[in-house]
């Protein structure tokens, strides 16, 4: 089944979905093996792949590893063009709508379309909110952009209303990576009552208690990534 349909199916059925987000970087080669097996025992449903920089072919690389050894669909979530590859299954083609930087609205869009063009990737449009997690995060520093402060509600729920209406088809709440505090529960709430799209919440998750509330708050779909680093399998009871 398509990242899409999961999701939408998801939604309506309220499931909760779970993805752990593998920075290629961050991520050694011949460990491969033995990060699948931890993933597959905290039965996750997708695996993401990006970061904020990314050395040239690294992301390939480590895609082309995950498909020898998985079959859960592996989703990019790229910082810029030069991180996707056909190789992946899904594409989150994003456009930073809570920053005002040309060049993470529009023109890595353009940049990607040579190697989007032609390619077998499931592509979705989704809106991208930077969401201020208490510290500056790697995104904040490469787009050059101020996150929305949490309490800024009314603009964060504008924010994803103007993505839903523009077309996107998902909406990404991102606290930033290692953020100290993920999004608030109240806003997570307030804007999956007010959108008909699926809902991605990422970003300082680190506890049963913060992943559970995103559950419980509307989020179709929690992305760890900093947590999963860190070996920290707290997850491993609470997916439901």
């Amino acid at each position: 089944m398509l990242f899409l349909k999961s999701l939408i199916e998801a939604k309506k059925s309220g499931q909760k979905l779970l993805a752990i987000l593998l920075d290629p970087d961050k991520v050694a080669l011949t460990d491969i093996s033995t990060i699948i097996f931890k993933i597959e025992t905290l039965k996750a449903d997708f695996i993401f792949v990006g970061g904020s920089l990314v050395k040239e072919g690294a992301t390939e690389k480590l895609v082309k590893a995950l498909k020898k050894v998985t079959n859960l669909k592996v989703v990019l979530f790229p910082g810029d063009a030069s991180q996707i590859t056909n190789l992946a299954d899904t594409l989150l083609f994003m456009s930073l709508l809570s920053g005002r930087n040309p060049e993470y609205l529009i023109n890595q869009q353009i940049k990607a379309v040579s190697k989007t063009q032609n390619s077998n990737l499931e592509i979705i449009p989704t809106a991208y909110l930077l969401i201020d997690g208490g510290k500056v995060s790697s995104v904040e520093k490469i787009s050059n952009t101020k996150p929305i402060s949490q309490n800024q509600e009314e603009l964060i729920v504008n924010t994803a209303l103007a993505g839903q209406f523009m077309g996107n088809q998902l909406v990404y709440l991102e606290a930033g990576s290692g953020a100290k505090y993920p999004v608030k529960t109240e806003i997570i709430r307030e804007l999956t009552n007010q959108l008909q799209i699926p809902v991605i919440v990422g970003g300082g998750i680190r506890t049963q208690k913060q992943l559970e509330s995103a559950y419980v708050s509307g989020a179709d779909l929690v992305v760890i990534g900093t947590a999963f680093e860190e070996n920290n399998l707290f997850l491993k009871s609470d997916k439901k």
